[in-house]
């Protein structure tokens, strides 16, 4: 394992309309003026909290690397909560996060809303506790400005190559952002892209990402397969959502096409009763010829206590019989 993390910039081409790219270059510019330490600490977090996306921290290697003769790669993909400010149960709830992981024994973890503050770095305790490689990257907040950050992460008990991150918002409110994290993993099966994606909660915008997000998968795969999981806030019926249906395989509808599927659970606006939706999903994109065969696949929840107010998705993937 490298004592240090490697530093990737990734350029996004669309991280905001032009006005915002000028306004959001002038700011920069003139934080680095002489003098710019009399402006107000105030002034100074408000500009950190508004810079974009791109930059990942990865720890290529895992810690251990255990021997395997896996016949199938076991996908967990969870919305961890972060709850800022409150962070309600936060460390106790990253514990039990862990504890499904290694119940299940998962190879790869999809994560999102994986907060860092100066007390819990929670994407590099998973990392230490489960011995495993990472990469994660911050989309909202900044820990040295304002002692809080968080953003996608990809663990893995196998190495990681390439890392890729995409913003899929367009800068129009400069305090929120949504990302999505790719990352080649080495895998006992050949080399396999997977991506953590966390889109945006206003529907006009969240059909935006959903789209943006197909589109930069598929080029960055350039064909091969990739395993897409993350929690789309967007319910399966609605026309993006079947729009990727028609061309990534939904995993937990391939074996259980009338099941619940809810992985999120709300009061209603009335207060008198409660929403289930389904919000979190795994994808495998790949090419004609199915490379991949769907072996399980269930919502889960942490059995040490809730993880989230989400549930998380795990699905066990196969390479497919050879005809």
């Amino acid at each position: 394992m490298s004592t240090s993390a490697d530093r990737l910039l990734a350029r996004h081409p669309q991280a905001g309309p032009a006005w915002y790219r000028a306004v959001a270059r002038a700011a920069g510019t003139v934080m680095t003026l002489p003098g710019i330490r009399q402006v107000p600490p105030l002034a100074r977090r408000a500009h950190a909290v508004t810079k974009d996306a791109g930059r990942a921290t990865v720890q290529r290697e895992p810690r251990v690397v255990r021997p395997s003769a896996a016949t199938s790669l076991t996908v967990l993909c969870a919305n961890l909560w972060h709850d800022w400010p409150r962070h309600q149960r936060w460390p106790a709830r990253v514990a039990s996060f862990a504890e499904l992981a290694e119940s299940v024994q998962a190879d790869i973890l999809l994560l999102q809303e994986v907060a860092r503050t100066p007390t819990l770095s929670a994407d590099h305790w998973l990392a230490d506790r489960l011995d495993f490689a990472l990469a994660s990257t911050r989309a909202n907040g900044d820990l040295d400005a304002i002692g809080f950050e968080e953003g996608p992460a990809i663990l893995s008990r196998f190495p990681i190559g390439d890392v890729h991150v995409r913003q899929l918002t367009h800068g129009h409110n400069p305090l929120v952002r949504r990302a999505a994290l790719g990352a080649q993993i080495e895998t006992p099966f050949g080399p396999l892209l997977v991506v953590s994606a966390h889109l945006g909660l206003v529907q006009r915008h969240n059909a935006g990402q959903i789209r943006r997000l197909r589109g930069w998968v598929t080029d960055v795969s350039a064909g091969a397969v990739a395993v897409v999981g993350g929690d789309f806030n967007a319910t399966e019926h609605r026309a993006e959502m079947t729009e990727t249906r028609e061309t990534w395989t939904d995993t937990f509808r391939q074996l259980h096409p009338h099941a619940n599927g809810a992985t999120h659970t709300r009061r209603s606006r009335d207060r008198r009763g409660w929403v289930h939706r389904r919000l979190d999903y795994v994808f495998v994109a790949q090419p004609t010829g199915a490379p991949w065969e769907v072996v399980e696949c269930a919502h889960l929840d942490a059995p040490g206590g809730p993880h989230s107010d989400h549930r998380a998705v795990l699905a066990r993937l196969a390479p497919a019989a050879t005809p």
